[in-house]
């Protein structure tokens, strides 16, 4: 399997774990108090960063730096979007869609050429 698709899965299943671990006790844990509540995140995070190391250890032998980090926020937004649709019934709107096309153009500047400058 290629690098670049070993990095990606790896950070969708982490973004999986750190999407729950950041966002899911706001539905589930409201009425903990957020010690108790950070604590549970930190244990779900652990998680998060045993997949989301050997993701950027794994991507950074392909990848520049830069191109890793914007892999990583269009991965994040695509897992995150559904997880505010479907799990914290978030009302799907268009800046959704304005923030992917913002994306979208990222990934094209980082992906572009292999020079900082686009030469």
């Amino acid at each position: 399997m290629p690098a670049v698709l070993q990095a990606a899965l790896l950070l969708v299943c982490s973004n999986l774990f750190m999407t729950y671990a950041w966002y899911g006790h706001l539905r589930v844990l409201a009425g903990r108090p957020w010690f108790v509540v950070a604590l549970i995140a930190w244990g779900i995070a652990f998680f998060e960063y045993q997949l989301q190391v050997p993701a950027n250890r794994i991507g950074y032998t392909v990848m520049s730096l830069q191109q890793l980090k914007i892999l990583q926020e269009c991965i994040s937004l695509l897992v995150f979007i559904p997880f505010a649709v479907l799990y914290m019934r978030a009302p799907l709107n268009w800046n959704f869609l304005w923030a992917g096309l913002c994306i979208v153009g990222a990934v094209f500047f980082a992906f572009r050429g292999e020079h900082p400058c686009g030469d």
